[in-house]
């Protein structure tokens, strides 16, 4: 996947949602980038998309670690990581089921925040999304990239 431009939180929406079209049944994204570069906002683009909820009703699960949304045999987990200190953490919080694929006919798309905590022991393939924020302009280029 070529890298994308987005100049306003809009973009990063629209992107989101278009991306979410084209995902696969059961699909991984991790999303990299600095505090404020806009993953949250990605995702409320990727909810409406994958067809799971509206933008207003996604928000950042960083004092919740997940949350989930549903819809009809679709559904999305979405995690953040960003107060996750150590691996010996993670391996406390039983996230091994969250990655799961989904039972026959159902659809899951698991998002996780801050993913490259958990990189070294997620299951092939993932999507993972860099964004990075330029400090002069503020325009985020989102680098995607399947890791097989």
């Amino acid at each position: 996947m070529n890298p994308v431009t987005c100049a306003t939180a809009d973009d990063l929406r629209a992107w989101g949602r278009q991306l979410a079209t084209q995902l696969p049944p059961f699909t991984i994204l991790v999303l990299v980038g600095e505090l404020g570069a806009g993953k949250t906002t990605l995702m409320q683009g990727v909810a409406v998309g994958w067809g799971v909820a509206r933008e207003d009703q996604i928000a950042s699960p960083t004092y919740t670690l997940v949350h989930e949304y549903r819809c009809d045999r679709r559904w999305m987990l979405h995690l953040d990581l960003y107060r996750v200190e150590s691996g010996a953490q993670l391996d406390t919080l039983g996230l091994e089921d969250v990655l799961l694929p989904p039972p026959p006919g159902e659809e899951k798309l698991v998002a996780i925040e801050w993913g490259e905590r958990l990189e070294v022991s997620l299951p092939h393939p993932y999507l993972r999304i860099g964004i990075s924020t330029d400090p002069v302009t503020d325009v985020r280029t989102l680098t995607p990239h399947w890791v097989r």
